[in-house]
């Protein structure tokens, strides 16, 4: 989550290679990547409370909200799931990739330069990713099965044998692979479809009939979720993550090579071209940028209206949410970098800009800290507020997360170098204890 990197400052030696390596320290760190990790991450929050809130089936399909009180699925609630399926729903979660694509080229740069050629930065950058994913499997089952640091950790062990390739070269080919892999998803899901609209899944027919049967498994197993996170204990939860929710992380795996593989690539590439130094900055990149944000805009609001004005016919939510939006995400979220980079850059040294550029420091720390806290606000065992709120009124819940990252960070870094977990994870990689304190 946290991009890092190595700094020609104090030097420590690295007990698993020998050699000598130095983390960057706070005041090294590039501000402008910092600030454009913190906005992804506050959309990240957006989407994240709905996935505690309410059942895994809801996050796509707001039909299946639980009827726990009035107004459940009512029109503001569908107003807000097209808001956030077109601005929001696997933006954030692209733009996180890409800057971890960032991260790896820096990290690399700067460990190369100091401890020169050789194997020992390449191993670290191993070793850190098999860290994060040991990270991320413990965030997956102790806290939240949405987890994405396992499926980025898994991604990057493929990016690093690009490394050595051209900024441009790494665009062009991630942009590429990005449109075919949503292409091959949009052809999973165009079947069911094409055959729900041709009489929705009341019809009879063969090719109706499995559709239906799967359909009412995916509502049983909602049900059943609904259930053991309103009223189980922890240790059911737990349980239900084991056994029911472990293919997930297969599942991620697989769909590294549709989305996240080649997002990372495209991060890489944007970063060597200089996206964060000011080189994407002239008149024609911004222009090209603006297109990019307005033509993924308006493509996902179409997709997003079609199927609130149809009902939220499953499969053809299934086919907008998981297939088109993919497709539509890359001109938005490319752009959407060059935007958010450019206004970084500019905003420096200001209030908000400081708080976000500490909550960005922070964002692996902020990131599982949110799961903890929505956990325990959700969770039937702690706050019991599962199932009780639909996405109008989980906005409260959203500026609270944003609030305590916003408001706790800059504290923390006011005292410490970096977040808790940033520095077990620092410290991990190197295999050392390394300072805390400023």
């Amino acid at each position: 989550m946290s991009v890092d990197a190595e700094e020609n400052g104090p030097v420590y030696s690295d007990r698993m290679s020998g050699q000598h390596v130095a983390p960057i320290m706070a005041a090294q760190r590039i501000a402008t990547l910092d600030i454009v990790r913190a906005i992804a991450l506050l959309g990240i929050v957006i989407a994240n409370v709905n996935a505690f809130a309410q059942p895994a089936l809801a996050y796509y399909w707001p039909p299946a909200l639980l009827e726990a009180g009035p107004g459940r699925g009512n029109n503001g609630d569908a107003w807000f799931w097209l808001a956030q399926f077109a601005l929001v729903d696997g933006k954030a979660r692209a733009l996180f990739a890409m800057l971890f694509g960032a991260g790896l080229v820096l990290f690399a740069e700067r460990a190369a330069q100091n401890a020169g050629a050789g194997a020992a930065p390449e191993l670290r950058q191993v070793r850190r990713l098999i860290w994060l994913a040991a990270f991320g499997l413990l965030h997956f089952y102790l806290l939240f099965e949405g987890d994405i640091l396992f499926s980025y950790a898994t991604a990057g062990f493929v990016a690093l044998a690009m490394l050595g390739m051209p900024g441009r070269s790494l665009l062009v080919m991630g942009l590429a692979w990005a449109v075919a892999g949503a292409l091959l998803r949009i052809s999973d899901f165009a079947p069911a479809a094409l055959a729900e609209a041709g009489g929705g899944l009341d019809a009879g027919g063969p090719q109706i009939e499995p559709l239906r049967i799967w359909w009412r498994g995916q509502l049983a197993d909602a049900a059943l979720q609904a259930q053991v996170f309103s009223q189980g204990s922890y240790a059911d939860v737990l349980a239900w993550r084991w056994t029911e929710e472990s293919g997930r992380l297969v599942w991620a795996v697989v769909l590294n090579f549709y989305e996240t593989i080649p997002l990372i690539m495209i991060g890489m590439g944007l970063y060597k071209m200089g996206l964060f130094s000011g080189a994407l900055a002239g008149r024609r990149a911004i222009v090209l940028a603006w297109v990019g944000v307005a033509l993924g805009l308006a493509l996902n609001l179409a997709a997003g209206w079609h199927v609130m004005r149809g009902g939220f016919q499953p499969f053809a939510t299934q086919l907008s949410f998981f297939g088109l939006s993919m497709l539509f995400n890359l001109p938005f979220v490319t752009g959407a970098m060059v935007l958010l980079a450019r206004w970084a850059a500019e905003v420096q040294d200001g209030w908000l800009s400081d708080r976000l550029a500490a909550m960005g420091r922070m964002a692996f720390t902020n990131y599982i800290g949110t799961s903890l806290v929505l956990m325990l606000v959700f969770n039937g065992w702690a706050g019991g507020l599962f199932g009780t709120l639909d996405r109008v009124e989980m906005i409260p819940v959203i500026a609270l997360v944003w609030a305590m990252m916003l408001t706790g960070s800059r504290l923390w870094l006011g005292r410490y170098a970096q977040g808790p977990l940033e520095w077990l994870w620092r410290c991990l990689t190197y295999w050392r204890v390394l300072p805390l304190r400023r």
